[in-house]
């Protein structure tokens, strides 16, 4: 039975963005060295990272305002004072335009248009066409939509054989034992958090996003318990990926991504070789078919 999460009404939104983006704030604010930013050293610091009333003097701001926007109360930022903040406090652009739309306000760079839901023919014909490099088709939420058999292969899953609502690389990855064991990169579950916390921000209240969402938290209390402790956001990134094989070992792929347009759409997965090991993972697992 899947979890039904209520749609919550605007002003509950609104209050729970502006708690949200009060932790984001703070937590921002505490990983900042004061002495990288040259400020200078004033009395003992209680806490990491930056004072309060550092940020306010950086973003040319009132410290009780800024005390209160931290706080969550009701303050209405406008959109140069929240790009003051930003910088102050080093925000990268994601993290920026993940303030915004928790300030609720437009992004600088409004990415916003309607995702590529269907999978025509020819990209089918076109994952195939990459074999044996393993390829899917994901959406911003992590859900897996299309693939060619190198990357069934690849991560030990049957995509054909499970439902829909389970064809997800966060949720396999907390729920399927192979998937999980087939991934060898150091602090992936928070670094999933960090993923679609910063995928989220522009979808919450949505009933997709929160039964999605609330899946996670039922399926994993590590990834609940990250969920509410930390507030780092990252987007999707081309890096090394170390798979664990049952009968290959150890060995690495470059990880590919190549976007739709528009940009915030499904996006092109892709492992290519990176080295002799690679190319022999890959060709051995071209012939299992």
């Amino acid at each position: 039975m899947s979890l039904i999460v209520p749609v919550e009404a605007a002003p509950a939104r609104h209050d729970d963005n502006r708690k949200q983006l009060g932790a984001f704030l703070r937590a921002r604010r505490e990983s900042l060295d004061p002495q990288r930013l040259g400020l200078p050293r004033s009395g003992r610091r209680r806490t990491p990272g930056l004072r309060r009333e550092e940020v306010a003097m950086l973003a040319d701001v009132g410290v009780t305002w800024y005390t209160w926007l931290e706080q969550g109360r009701e303050v209405n930022p406008s959109t140069l004072v929240m790009q003051a903040i930003a910088q102050a406090l080093q925000c990268s652009a994601l993290e920026t335009r993940h303030l915004f739309v928790l300030a609720g306000l437009p992004p600088l760079e409004s990415l916003q248009a309607p995702q590529c839901e269907g999978i025509s023919a020819g990209t089918r014909r076109m994952l195939d066409s990459l074999m044996p490099q393993p390829a899917s088709i994901q959406k911003p939420s992590f859900d897996i939509v299309a693939w060619n058999e190198s990357f069934c292969r690849l991560m030990g899953v049957d995509f054909a054989s499970i439902p829909d609502e389970d064809r997800n690389c966060i949720y396999l990855y907390l729920t399927n034992d192979a998937w999980r064991t087939r991934i060898a990169n150091p602090d992936v579950l928070p670094t999933f958090v960090s993923y679609f916390r910063a995928a989220m921000a522009e979808h919450r209240g949505e009933p997709e996003w929160e039964n999605k969402l609330a899946r996670f938290f039922a399926a994993s209390a590590e990834f609940e318990s990250l969920w509410r402790q930390r507030y780092d956001v990252r987007g999707v990134e081309n890096q090394i990926k170390m798979f664990n094989h049952p009968q290959l070992g150890m060995f690495n792929l470059q990880q590919m991504y190549w976007y739709s347009a528009p940009r915030n759409g499904s996006r092109l997965l892709v492992y290519l070789p990176v080295d002799e090991a690679g190319e022999q993972a890959l060709a051995w697992l071209d012939k299992q078919g």
